[in-house]
């Protein structure tokens, strides 16, 4: 049986009953990440939350022996059509140079929060 290693929500953060990720065998699956800043503040604005979501995706993965260009596939969840082009160019910086991870984009109704305006989650390949 494979062991499974979980990554838990930073210090003084107010999460869920989750894990921010969870490695089984070489994978590293990541759950979705809001925009919360160090203090678990949201921010109002887009980029300000987009931004948030990459540190705390990045250090996920740098717990777990990861960088972003070990990420395979990427679930983006964004609650305004109106975000979808700002998301694009925000996403080829963060996560380039290409190729890409494999990507789904929806735009749904609602987020957890009120104030959500995206949430990413991940699968990343590991090794070591």
């Amino acid at each position: 049986m494979t062991a499974i290693k979980r990554f838990p929500p930073p210090p003084g953060i107010k999460a869920p009953p989750l894990s921010f990720g969870a490695r089984v065998g070489d994978l590293l699956f990541i759950s979705g990440i809001p925009g919360f800043d160090a203090n678990g503040d949201l921010p109002d604005g887009f980029e300000a939350q987009f931004a948030n979501v990459v540190t705390n995706l990045k250090r996920v993965l740098e717990e777990a022996g990861a960088t972003m260009r070990d990420l395979v596939k990427v679930n983006v969840l964004l609650t305004r059509t109106s975000d979808v082009a700002t998301m694009n160019a925000l996403y080829a910086g963060a996560f380039g140079p290409p190729p890409y991870p494999a990507r789904t984009t929806c735009v749904v109704v609602a987020l957890p929060n009120p104030k959500m305006l995206i949430e990413i989650e991940g699968v990343a390949s590991v090794t070591g």
